[in-house]
């Protein structure tokens, strides 16, 4: 177990490259199984929920050939699939959320598909049905293992159908698209997640040999084929990681350039970010932040007080919710803050009490805060960090604190940041890493 030290107060400035999106890369990987020739995929993010992944790829028997430290060539010509009713498999993958998208590629290519329940972030429910039920309707039968808690799906061809998705998830409905693309027949998809990193998926399965129709939109027509063929692939930058780092000048008032970050993918979170009064400019493809002493929050036409809530795309990204929060703390006016689809991922809100802030918890989905104008500057204090996305924020909350602030369980920001401590300490953050 590792742990941060986080000397507060102290201005940053320079440039900061955002990773490659985790969120994307994930599906990117599962769709190597699709195809028995080669992919290369470009701008991989070095981090734990990934390597897992490649791992797992690996001991499936696709051959990994790291090109670079952010490039790798893939080949799943020799797939063992007996892995996957294998002890070892049913360990590690309930380690990672993002195993579950392995099970339409091997289902659509192979006719089976098994997965242990997976692990991932504990911020609430988050329900596998969508997936099952989409692979259900393309014609796969279903069982559950109780006692193992160990899921799995097969079907000898899939046939496309007409299906409505009961919610717009990511994962869902590229793991179904996944599937459609090699099934019999024609799959319609409504109620589609239609997020910048889906569409990278299915213009690289379309690359491949695939017909998908309506990217970009919530209803998906996938015209199965026969086989899959190679490609090369790029991985756009993080969106998550580019407003966690805008976030974090504005808590230090500092001077912060971000750079590449494919402004027409970012969606609201400019617009967000500017409600909250933090100035930012497009230079390129760049954003610069200037130093800010204060940001003001905009308030509605009518002068009642903004609510910033999460939605499907094109709506904000509920994985920014938590920076937003954080940012409310020193901004100057009162902010209601809405997550509507985790329960349990504002609950790190006694933290950033402990530290000074002011924070009503309404109930799990809601919190209200009252912004202190960095009149006040939040106090350092002992932490744990509770899932990725709230551990990266009260890590901006200690870079902006006085005092030295210590936050453990930093493997789960490791999840999703790579090398957070070298690229924080390249712009001035005093933090060190303390290994037990």
């Amino acid at each position: 177990m590792a742990t941060f030290k986080v000397e507060g107060g102290h201005q940053l400035k320079g440039e900061i490259t955002p990773q490659g999106a985790k969120n994307e890369v994930l599906q990117i990987l599962c769709a190597v199984l699709l195809t028995p020739e080669k992919i290369k995929i470009e701008n991989i993010p070095n981090i734990i929920d990934v390597n897992k992944l490649i791992s797992i790829l690996g001991d499936l028997g696709v051959k990994v050939n790291q090109l670079s430290e952010h490039a790798y060539e893939f080949q799943a010509d020799e797939v063992n699939i007996d892995y996957l009713s294998s002890a070892a498999f049913k360990e590690d993958g309930k380690k990672l959320r993002g195993s579950i998208m392995l099970v339409g590629p091997m289902l659509a290519r192979f006719g089976k598909g098994y997965i242990p329940k997976p692990g991932g972030d504990k911020i609430g429910r988050r329900r596998l049905d969508t997936h099952f039920e989409g692979f259900i309707n393309l014609g796969a039968k279903f069982r559950y293992n109780k006692e193992e808690h160990f899921y799995g799906v097969e079907a000898k061809r899939l046939q496309g159908t007409d299906m409505l998705l009961d919610e717009a998830s990511v994962t869902g409905t590229a793991n179904i698209v996944m599937a459609a693309v090699l099934a019999k027949g024609t799959t319609t998809i409504y109620n589609a997640a239609c997020e910048p990193y889906l569409q990278q998926l299915c213009n690289m399965l379309n690359r491949m040999g695939a017909k998908i129709t309506g990217v970009g939109s919530n209803l998906l027509t996938i015209e199965g084929v026969e086989r899959l063929g190679g490609t090369d692939h790029r991985v756009l930058p993080d969106m998550i990681e580019i407003g966690s780092w805008i976030g974090m000048a504005a808590m230090t008032r500092s001077e912060l350039t971000i750079k590449n970050v494919s402004w027409e993918n970012l969606g609201q979170i400019p617009r967000v970010f500017r409600k909250l009064g933090i100035k930012l400019e497009q230079k390129g493809d760049d954003i610069y932040i200037p130093k800010q002493d204060s940001y003001e929050i905009e308030s509605y036409i009518d002068g009642s007080m903004l609510t910033v809530s999460d939605a499907p795309w094109p709506g904000f990204t509920p994985d920014l919710l938590s920076i937003v929060l954080v940012v409310s703390t020193q901004a100057k006016g009162t902010v209601l803050v809405h997550q509507k689809m985790f329960e349990s991922r504002l609950f790190f809100v006694d933290k950033l009490i402990d530290m000074g802030a002011k924070v009503i918890l309404c109930d799990p989905h809601r919190a209200t805060v009252v912004g202190m104008n960095h009149k006040h500057s939040l106090k350092a204090t002992t932490m744990t960090s509770p899932d990725i996305r709230a551990g990266i924020s009260l890590l901006i909350a200690a870079l902006s604190a006085k005092g030295t602030s210590i936050i453990h369980n930093v493997e789960q920001i490791d999840r999703g940041y790579q090398n957070i401590v070298e690229r924080l300490q390249a712009v001035g953050a005093k933090i060190e890493r303390i290994n037990d």
